[in-house]
């Protein structure tokens, strides 16, 4: 379980297939912090650690399955890439953002980023089967980050940037095309499973 509040930027390192897709990412996390079996959210999609080395910089490896890379953006990671990190959250932990639970529900596009003052405003679309669990003010996690819907239209919303949220995670580089990891707030889910129900 996350917050969706970004606690580093990390670095692609290397990638390798090896029946699944292995992948080292370096970090800020001290290495000996870092458990063996953990869940490390990277662009929001949990993943469990299997190695961990290093010193500066550290890093961790992760191993991830055929279906997670085709339910997410992780096709597009390669060397060099920077991704969003949050460890999981422990008891007694701030809630700072929002139940996030890691398990990605699709893939948004970005269809629109502007400036407004100092703050981002970016466009993104839903796929279709999503867009209705998504509602202005209302939660979601993008590539990780727990972010506040500001509008709707359709299948397309947006989302305010504030400068520190452009600089303390990867939406600072944020560009038009731009494949999405979308985690729709669970909230939202239980809420439209009702109203079915009813």
């Amino acid at each position: 379980m996350f917050t969706g509040i970004i606690t580093d930027m990390g670095r692609i390192a290397e990638l390798e297939q090896r029946g699944d897709l292995r992948a080292r990412i370096e970090t800020a996390y001290a290495p000996d912090s870092i458990d063996i079996g953990a869940s490390i959210a990277c662009d929001g999609v949990c993943l469990t650690v299997i190695a961990r080395g290093g010193a500066t910089p550290a890093w961790f490896d992760v191993e991830i399955s055929a279906e997670t890379v085709s339910k997410t953006n992780l096709d597009t990671w390669g060397a060099g890439r920077t991704v969003n990190l949050e460890r999981a959250l422990r008891v007694g932990d701030e809630l700072g953002g929002h139940i996030v639970s890691g398990h990605v529900d699709g893939v948004a596009v970005v269809t629109d980023v502007r400036d407004e003052g100092d703050s981002t405003r970016v466009t993104l679309e839903a796929p279709p089967h999503l867009a209705r669990f998504i509602a202005p003010k209302g939660s979601v996690a993008l590539n990780g980050t727990s972010l506040t819907v500001n509008d709707v239209e359709g299948a397309c919303f947006g989302i305010n940037f504030i400068p520190h949220t452009k600089a303390v995670t990867t939406w600072g580089r944020v560009a038009v095309g731009d494949r999405v990891n979308l985690e729709i707030d669970t909230l939202a889910r239980y809420v439209a499973r009702l109203a079915e129900a009813g």
